[in-house]
């Protein structure tokens, strides 16, 4: 069997399509063996496909933005879609079945305070009316920084992807009162990412094939299967909780089936960083994204 080295940036069930690839056995069953990793702190995964370490890595087409800017040349491209939609909940303290994004304003919100978390973030708020700069910002670092302050108490909300935020329901810590993703909608958030080398590969087209099957189980199944299947990764969760987190992606539509980026989401990541200021001009499709590997005609 080939080898391949898997990465990610982030690692949460928001990534199921990827998980599943590996957990459901559709590398395997395309003679594909797997080591998989999660990046160090603040170091994105696309740094494992520049030193050959990985093959594969969970990233974001607008990872690519910086190294367009910067004038680089060889960076890995987006070659597939994992998720077409954010995938951020906010929690409350309480629970509040006629929340309004306007209660944000003037509230203490625990959040990520760059990245595309960020950016997404205020576009959601430019999206619904309210001025992001009247939220106070608590922003302790990553995803575990994160849900360690709100459970020490900090803040009234709390900006988390799951199953973070499911986890907290189930213990009674907090309760889900908006998600991001509906405010943007469809748009090019997850991806994955490899070198211009490895997609010309035999490797690069049975990797695709696996993981366009394992989409379309991961839209066929129940959210409890899939639960189970990924239990063994998620130690710290329980699987209500889990099962809630899968039920949720599935129901948001951020897991449609097609495995390519399409232009009309990658335009609408192009608008979030606009407004942000995160980007100065507008990319091209060509010079981010590549169509996925396919089998020679």
């Amino acid at each position: 069997m080939s080898k391949i080295n898997i990465q990610f940036t982030l690692f949460s069930a928001f990534y199921s399509p990827l998980i599943v690839t590996m957990a459901g056995g559709f590398l395997n069953r395309e003679g594909l063996e797997y080591e998989w990793s999660v990046s160090p702190p603040g170091v994105p995964a696309v740094a494992a496909i520049m030193d050959g370490s990985a093959q594969v890595v969970q990233s974001a087409p607008s990872q690519a933005f910086n190294a367009i800017a910067e004038g680089e040349s060889d960076y890995p491209l987006h070659f597939a879609q994992i998720n077409e939609m954010d995938g951020f909940f906010i929690s409350g303290r309480e629970a509040d079945a006629g929340f309004s994004w306007h209660q944000l304003e003037g509230a203490e919100v625990v959040m990520f305070g760059g990245g595309q978390p960020n950016a997404m973030f205020r576009y959601a708020c430019h999206r619904a009316g309210i001025d992001y700069d009247k939220i106070h910002a608590i922003t302790p670092g990553g995803a575990d920084e994160i849900d360690q302050a709100f459970r020490a108490g900090e803040g009234q909300y709390v900006q988390q992807q799951g199953p973070y935020p499911q986890q907290l329901a189930d213990e009674g810590i907090g309760n889900i009162v908006a998600q991001v993703g509906p405010l943007i909608g469809p748009c090019a958030f997850s991806s994955l990412a490899a070198s211009r080398e490895w997609l010309d590969s035999e490797e690069a087209r049975a990797f695709t094939r696996a993981y366009a099957s394992a989409r379309q189980y991961l839209n066929q199944t129940p959210a409890a299967e899939v639960a189970a299947l990924e239990q063994s990764y998620f130690p710290a969760t329980s699987a209500a909780a889990l099962e809630q987190c899968i039920a949720s992606y599935q129901q948001l539509g951020c897991w449609t089936p097609h495995v390519e980026i399409t232009k009309p989401a990658f335009e609408v990541t192009l608008d979030v960083f606009s407004y942000t200021g995160g980007i100065s001009e507008r990319y091209p499709y060509e010079l981010v994204c590549a169509l996925p590997p396919s089998n020679p005609a």
